[in-house]
């Protein structure tokens, strides 16, 4: 290992990765650690940070200024590409494709980590079927103030499902507030019939705990813990196992047993901890490749609700029209057809819109204070903070939804502050072209 003032060389299975800036803080305040601290720490987890990377394209989410800077989305791989890691063509529903960088060993998870990779985002394919996926993906995303416990009770509950169905699922902590459960599948089925099957399962599931569930897609129409089925459409990535989340205790996605997941905690798995677990107990999902599982369960239970008249759920706004879908437009927005009884529509303002969180949330903070009284009304999911995915990086936007005020109450919708919208600029330029 050599070391200079600017970078720090390591020799990893006979291979030199160059740590640029090792003693960069990526993480200092509850937590206080280094560029070469999440290195280390990769390097010590790498069997099974590897287990749900190895042979699959990987989507780059750089954090160059460390976890409390904002992230980019590299898709297509970085020009000085060590010849000894690999690429793969992915095409997307944009019709646009990227050569895709694949990570295969030690050396190669500790290349990208050294880009600002805090966070691995696989696709759920492996390079030799790039149009099958081996893997679906269940994303369970409790709303504002939903408490952890519910969190747990809904991802037991799936757990029952997919055993009745003949189903394994493998249980982890996203490493933020919510759980992740895959399910390990042979991969004889499309993106879209994979993305079927996670409606019926979300669906089901809803069914089951309707106090506690949504499979819903849309934010006002949500309640407890989302079943965010859409991130089984193609081009969507999930964070994987052992990946470290920008947050200031630098907690990691932790994989489970699921006789742990009744009594868990996400704060107890993080940068420090996971190390000297990973030593103790190994790594819980080892033997996932060797259980693939069948979706016909889930596809059976797709045809009996569509049967039943439910139509397709809205997809992703970027994917084209789907045939069978419901139109794609905000409950609240919705104009009521004529032969069907009008929908109530949910009274919503934007509030603030920032490629900075932080920003954003201030700007709520300064609304609260011009309109105390409205605030005063407001339930916690009445504050809907979505993290809005462009064509290379995130912002956020902050929505409030007045139901919970009388309407003589209700303030006007202002201009957001701030209003710092990056993707108005790209929207204004495609509607003149449309036009």
């Amino acid at each position: 290992m050599k070391k200079d003032a600017a970078a720090e060389l390591l020799t990893i299975d006979g291979r030199d990765v160059r740590i640029s800036h090792p003693d960069k803080l990526y993480f200092s305040k509850q937590t206080r650690a280094s560029k070469i601290d999440v290195v280390r720490y990769y390097l010590s987890v790498a069997p099974g940070a590897l287990n749900g990377i190895q042979d699959r394209p990987i989507v780059l989410k750089r954090f160059v200024n460390g976890a409390e800077g904002e992230a980019f989305y590299q898709k297509r791989a970085p020009a000085d590409l060590p010849a000894w890691m690999r690429t793969v063509t992915l095409s997307f529903p944009s019709g646009r494709t990227a050569q895709e960088v694949v990570v295969d060993d030690d050396a190669g998870l500790a290349w990208i980590v050294n880009l600002g990779c805090l966070e691995l985002h696989p696709h759920p394919v492996r390079t030799g079927d790039l149009d099958h996926p081996d893997e679906l993906r269940v994303d369970l995303d409790p709303g504002p103030g939903v408490p952890w416990a519910d969190v747990r009770t809904v991802a037991l509950e799936v757990k029952a499902l997919l055993d009745e169905l003949g189903l394994r699922g493998w249980p982890k902590t996203s490493g933020s507030r919510g759980m992740h459960i895959n399910v390990r599948i042979h991969p004889r089925w499309t993106f879209a019939e994979v993305r079927r099957a996670a409606v019926a399962l979300s669906r089901a599931v809803e069914r089951r705990v309707p106090a506690l569930a949504s499979s819903k897609w849309w934010k006002e129409e949500r309640h407890g813990v989302f079943l965010d089925y859409n991130q089984n459409a193609k081009d969507r990535t999930t964070c994987s196992a052992y990946s470290v989340r920008p947050l200031e205790d630098a907690r990691v996605s932790a994989p489970l047993e699921w006789n742990e997941v009744a009594a868990c905690d996400p704060a107890d798995f993080n940068i420090r901890t996971m190390p000297e677990r990973f030593q103790r107990v190994a790594d819980p999902h080892a033997g996932m490749n060797a259980s693939p599982c069948s979706l016909e369960p889930l596809l059976e239970l797709a045809a009996k609700d569509e049967a039943a008249g439910m139509a397709d759920a809205p997809w992703p706004p970027h994917f084209r029209k789907m045939e069978g879908e419901d139109t794609r437009v905000a409950p609240s927005r919705k104009k009521s057809a004529a032969r069907k009884p009008p929908r109530e529509k949910m009274p919503l303002i934007t509030v603030a819109n920032s490629p900075d969180k932080t920003a954003a949330l201030a700007g709520l903070e300064r609304w609260k204070e011009r309109h105390a009284d409205a605030a005063e009304k407001l339930a916690v999911d009445d504050v809907l903070v979505d993290s809005m995915r462009g064509r290379s990086s995130t912002w956020t936007r902050i929505r409030v939804n007045l139901r919970h005020v009388p309407e003589e109450m209700r303030p006007e919708q202002e201009t957001p502050d701030p209003d710092d919208d990056p993707t108005r600029e790209w929207r204004a330029w495609r509607a003149a072209k449309r036009s």
